[in-house]
């Protein structure tokens, strides 16, 4: 492409609808059970969010050339799933529980399966060692086939049409497949797993997202998967693509939003990024 011609793309961070807080009319029925599906993790204003991203979407379509869209991929059992763990007196766990170390060492927690101790200490060791995250047990969310790791039908129609249009698919990145390490960012897993190449370094998605003249980021949620994912595009790009620069960057702070209690570090997030050159811009106002 032309340097005289600026390449727009955007970056989804895992628009699922297991992270909105969905209307009971979006909400499907289950066959089995006759009950309405609701979201596993619903993050306070993301309906609202993707409903402005599809909007911005739709108004920008002409002028994005390439979308990627990440997605949160689990399995039940997970070593962030509730079903991994017990309390200590052998009573289930509870969903948005943080979990230390040294709880586990004390007897305050464990996991059900105890020949996993050692490992899962060693893996708790190093990601608090790392001081971005501690594990923390989530309701049951974004299950490999499930409707919850669907994307949102607005945001889902949006890039449907967009690929038309543009003659182009959306690349789909996988990111949590591995039960033994959280996988926030879509770039590296919390703690890369060493006999899983895919919790590593993403190499060919940053190589990817260097081409891009402009890199406009939205998506949920803005304290976990959001954050992580640009804080390690800032990291790590400058080394793989020199001449990049964090000013490539957009985030779109009117289509995320953080977990309920995670304000704090939303706001440090955003900030951190402004200061180290990142626009940060409504979706209305922004002109591509």
């Amino acid at each position: 492409m032309s340097r005289n011609t600026q390449s727009t793309q955007l970056l989804l961070i895992d628009p699922q609808n297991d992270f909105c807080d969905l209307p009971d009319d979006w909400c499907p029925t289950d066959p089995r059970s006759g009950q309405r599906i609701t979201s596993a993790l619903p993050v306070k204003g993301a309906h609202a969010d993707m409903q402005r991203l599809a909007q911005f979407i739709r108004k920008s379509e002409p002028r994005i050339d390439r979308i990627t869209v990440t997605l949160d991929s689990h399995q039940r059992y997970d070593v962030a799933h509730p079903s991994f763990w017990r309390k200590g007196d052998g009573s289930d766990m509870q969903p948005f529980t943080p979990l230390l170390a040294k709880e586990v060492r004390a007897g305050a927690y464990a996991p059900r399966d105890p020949r996993t101790l050692e490992r899962v200490l060693q893996y708790m060791d190093t990601l608090e060692s790392q001081g971005r995250y501690v594990l923390m047990v989530w309701p049951v969310h974004c299950v490999i086939g499930s409707w919850g790791h669907g994307v949102h039908a607005d945001v889902l129609a949006a890039c449907d049409d967009w690929q038309v249009s543009r003659r182009s698919a959306v690349r789909n990145v996988f990111k949590g497949m591995n039960p033994w390490t959280e996988h926030y960012s879509a770039i590296r897993a919390e703690v890369p797993d060493r006999d899983d190449p895919e919790t590593d370094v993403n190499d060919r998605l940053l190589h990817e997202l260097a081409t891009a003249d402009r890199l406009i980021v939205a998506g949920e949620a803005s304290s976990h998967c959001v954050r992580a994912t640009v804080e390690d595009i800032v990291n790590h790009l400058p080394d793989l693509s020199p001449g990049w620069t964090p000013s490539r960057l957009v985030l779109l702070v009117d289509c995320m939003s953080p977990v309920v209690g995670f304000e704090r570090e939303q706001a440090a997030f955003l900030e951190s990024m402004h200061t180290r050159g990142v626009l940060l811009a409504q979706s209305s106002e922004l002109a591509l």
